[in-house]
């Protein structure tokens, strides 16, 4: 009966605490810059990305992007939104922070960011014998965006790079 009592109790907890994980979600990813309003600029131009809002402060403006082809859709996609956070310089230490986006073709991303005033670290390359290709990239506030393209049959469900 102690077993019974025991196992119920350890099955009660794990289910509690696998609802409780199970609410949390991604809300938005910050990144800074100091200019946010031209690197949201790149941002469209490389990406796709629209303006969904912005808030004027004291300190800086925050422009918050989402993918979509217009403003429209960009404000009704339910994807997490990106916040240009404003910050006194551009002179960035730390590199491992980034962004991390799905492409589709990794070629094309590539000129796009490039086209819209971003820069490589390097060519892209096969990640060992899985078949996805990972190229790094910085936009123009010195962040750094990995890129990551999946075989075609691999693609997460629902990820959708251009929506």
């Amino acid at each position: 009966m102690r077993l019974l009592n025991a196992t119920l109790t350890l099955s009660a907890a794990l289910l509690l605490t696998g609802a409780t994980q199970a609410q949390v979600s991604l809300d938005s990813v910050r990144i800074a810059a100091k200019d946010t309003v031209a690197l949201a600029k790149f941002y469209q131009a490389a990406f796709g990305m629209q303006e969904v809002n912005r808030i004027v402060n004291p300190g800086g403006t925050e422009v918050f992007v989402n993918f979509g082809a217009t403003v429209e859709a960009a404000k009704a996609n339910k994807n997490p939104l990106m916040v240009l956070f404003h910050r006194d310089s551009d002179d960035v230490k730390d590199p491992v922070p980034h962004i991390i986006f799905h492409v589709r073709d990794m070629a094309a991303t590539v000129a796009a960011v490039k086209a819209a005033g971003g820069t490589m670290t390097g060519d892209p390359r096969p990640f060992r014998d899985s078949g996805i290709i990972i190229g790094f990239a910085t936009d123009p506030a010195g962040n750094r965006i990995e890129l990551i393209q999946r075989p075609s049959a691999e693609e997460p469900a629902g990820k959708k790079s251009s929506e």
